[in-house]
């Protein structure tokens, strides 16, 4: 019999929110993460603004050991797990840790640290001195790692990386490995701390990144003819999955059951996706044949949608192969809001997914007013505000440079 896994802690630091409550009452109420950069100065750059997190101070959640052996991308994600643990109520001293996992997720790493790094060495000529964690603060495993030091966890350890589809490909990765018997829970989710000149300045060159200066709490706007790129985000999602039969055991409140997860490939472009949206609608069919439900089953999608022209489109086009237009379901972006975390954006999203379920609310997409004529009418698009709605099950969908595809379904309980 195959193992149930469930979801039993989140946790979330995000530019709209830097707990649980806070992000998940900001994403409702349909704020804007988006201003101008403060992590360094733009004067030089076509992009000026991002998705920071704010008023948050490292030296509150972590120890100074802490802090200078981990690049912001891992702090961040050891603040975000250890709400999660407190959420689910977790005593691991009562629990066997060889049988406790971590599966996280990080598409760039210690990019921060990186840049830094490089540019001191530039600066000081000929000889090489590089801090001694430079190589453990930027190889992109390390959160998992710390994780696993800090509480002690020796089950299964490991990092995902498929680009903005990383931290859904570490949850599916972390319901499987529980479904396999291999682990009784995982720590799953993903990190990011991309707001810095190599990332702002590698996005801008790639025009992927959205250049309204004039207005950046408006410039994501998926789905609307005027969208012109992606906001950069920075934070993180952690999730706490479990066999049924262990969440059951230790008494634990369950909050959501992880149904399935389908991964597959656009095999089409370094960085575009595909136009009919061919690894999208695999993705999204193997995902529900996975969790055993019907496309006529999903009650709310949360979107890829980034904001950008061509990424939108596809993924449109993939729906409408899939579930045919006007399906009895409402779909949102709440990139709008959050900007996009890249590897982080999964977690984020799937804990957005497990609170629709759980409140039976769609969050909303902000700032989008005029959907392609192609696609208007076609779907019910949530726009500007929340709605109320049943939501037995939730689809999560990530795709990433290099064409990785990976959606998550997520069942009320």
């Amino acid at each position: 019999m195959t193992k149930k896994v469930v979801v039993t802690g989140m946790g979330a630091l995000t530019p709209i929110g830097n707990n649980l409550h806070d992000f998940w009452t900001n994403l409702k109420a349909g704020k804007s993460g988006a201003a101008p950069i403060t992590h360094f100065d733009t004067a030089k750059f076509k992009t000026k603004f991002a998705c920071e997190i704010k008023d948050f101070d490292i030296n509150n959640h972590l120890t100074r050991n802490e802090i200078r052996r981990a690049d912001p991308y891992a702090q961040y994600a050891l603040v975000a797990t250890e709400e999660a643990i407190q959420n689910a109520g977790i005593d691991f001293e009562k629990l066997n840790r060889n049988r406790i996992g971590v599966v996280w997720g990080s598409g760039n790493g210690g990019i921060q640290t990186f840049h830094e790094e490089v540019v001191e060495f530039a600066k000081n000529g000929e000889v090489p001195r590089f801090n001694p964690f430079f190589i453990p603060k930027i190889i992109a495993d390390i959160a998992s790692g710390l994780i696993s030091i800090k509480y002690g966890l020796r089950g299964v350890n490991f990092t995902t990386i498929s680009a903005c589809a990383t931290s859904n490909t570490a949850i599916i990765d972390a319901m499987n490995y529980i479904k396999w018997e291999k682990a009784d829970m995982i720590i799953t989710g993903g990190s990011e701390a991309p707001i810095n000149p190599s990332g702002i300045g590698g996005f801008n060159a790639a025009r992927a990144l959205s250049t309204r200066n004039d207005a950046p709490s408006t410039a994501s706007r998926p789905f609307d003819v005027e969208r012109d790129g992606f906001v950069m985000g920075e934070g993180a999602g952690a999730l706490i999955l479990e066999s049924y039969e262990h969440a059951v055991a230790r008494g634990a409140t369950i909050l959501a059951e992880v149904a399935g997860g389908g991964m597959a490939a656009d095999a089409y472009h370094l960085t575009g996706t595909h136009p009919e949206g061919e690894g999208a609608f695999l993705g999204m069919e193997e995902a529900l044949k996975d969790a055993g439900i019907a496309p006529q089953d999903i009650d709310y999608i949360n979107m890829h949608g980034t904001s950008t022209p061509m990424g939108d489109p596809s993924e449109l086009i993939a729906l409408k192969r899939l579930f045919g237009y006007n399906p009895d379901f409402n779909i949102s972006a709440t990139k709008s809001m959050t900007g996009h975390l890249l590897g982080a954006a999964g977690a984020v999203e799937a804990i957005a997914c497990i609170k629709a379920t759980q409140e039976d609310l769609i969050p909303p997409t902000i700032n989008t007013k005029n959907i392609d004529p192609e696609f208007e009418d076609k779907f019910e698009f949530t726009l500007g505000k929340a709605q109320a709605k049943t939501v037995n099950y939730a689809m999560s969908n990530t795709f990433g440079f290099g064409g990785h595809i990976a959606s998550a379904v997520f069942k009320k309980t």
